[in-house]
């Protein structure tokens, strides 16, 4: 009982670490804040008054403005009512309506202050509504508060998004990111890579050295997993029981197979016992490979698929090893 306890508390420790890891690097990281106006006056008012504090970037028209927000991914967006084209509140809508930028604070500006206006702006979605011509202070201290609960909800949803017993993301985080890789890639056309990654035996290793020595044992190899060295917009995560993947958007499969090699490595390295296994008398991982540039008419679960394919290959040929395959898409 004092052990499970101490793993308990253990893993608590390291999960907590994590946050605060989190926490200081969103803090260091600007906000993204974009301005949306078909005034270049009123757009460069607002650029000189956050240009210190936040990434600024700038649209003159409700396109540019929904185009941008699919490749920056704005914290907040400063946007104007009252626009050629696609006003204010059609931005607004198309943004609500996208599963990818609903979740975009958005606080309209506008020239006119009816009641009708502001209530018909916060029905649509919007967090906030200031009043042309702007008040400096006001409108510094407005969007502060929002990217500040912006910060406030980041940090608190990691919670949510990070796997208890090993630390590293979870499965409801895994799928997310693998929308947003796929979408960015299916839009820029760039291979998007996912290893799947299996230990070998594990059933057998719970049953030869326990449930604790098991948790400990996912602990480890979770650790080895993170040791080996990714790009910020990389992810590792636990895909279910002794189960992890890792999403390598902007990876072809010669590259991606190289990272499934050094994952490999770094786990056959840990030497833990495992006397229950066929294979070695240490723990072992099974890696499947795939790889796509996706295209339209393509479901990302076909990827997903792919690579349990290859992770089942991999297991059929003997375990301990990697198997990878390409996934042809129809363009």
């Amino acid at each position: 009982m004092r052990q499970r306890y101490s793993q308990v508390m253990t893993c608590c420790i390291q999960t907590e670490g994590r946050l605060v890891q989190q926490w200081q690097a969103v803090s260091k990281n600007k906000p993204k804040l974009l301005l949306v106006d078909d005034q270049r006056i009123n757009i460069m008012v607002l650029y000189e008054l956050f240009r210190e504090e936040c990434e600024v970037f700038m649209a003159t028209d409700g396109a540019q403005a929904l185009d941008m927000c699919q490749t920056i991914a704005p914290d907040l967006i400063l946007l104007d009512v009252y626009m050629d084209g696609l006003d204010g509140h059609e931005v607004c809508r198309r943004l609500k309506a996208d599963p990818g930028t609903r979740d975009i604070a958005i606080i309209f500006v506008t020239a006119l202050g009816a009641v009708e206006d502001e209530v018909l702006g916060l029905e649509l979605g919007a967090v906030d509504f200031i009043v042309k011509p702007i008040n400096p202070v006001i409108v510094k201290a407005r969007v502060n508060t929002h990217l500040t609960l912006k910060r406030q909800s980041d940090i608190l949803r990691s919670f949510a998004l990070i796997d208890g017993l090993t630390g590293v993301a979870n499965r409801r985080m895994f799928d997310e990111q693998l929308n947003r890789d796929w979408r960015q890639c299916l839009r820029e056309q760039y291979t998007l890579s996912v290893i799947m990654i299996d230990v070998d035996y594990f059933k057998r290793y719970n049953d030869l050295y326990g449930h604790l020595k098991g948790d400990n044992c996912l602990q480890q190899v979770a650790e080895a997993l993170i040791g080996v060295s990714f790009r910020p917009y990389d992810l590792i995560a636990r895909y279910g029981g002794e189960e992890f993947a890792c999403l390598l958007p902007k990876t072809d499969l010669a590259g991606a197979l190289h990272v499934a090699e050094r994952i490999e490595a770094s786990v056959q390295a840990l030497k833990l016992e495992h006397m229950g296994s066929e294979v070695a008398q240490h723990v072992t991982i099974s890696l499947g490979v795939a790889s796509v540039i996706p295209d339209s008419s393509m479901e990302q679960q076909a990827l997903l698929a792919e690579a349990d394919k290859q992770l089942y290959k991999a297991k059929q040929a003997g375990r301990a090893r990697v198997s990878y395959g390409a996934l042809a898409s129809s363009s």
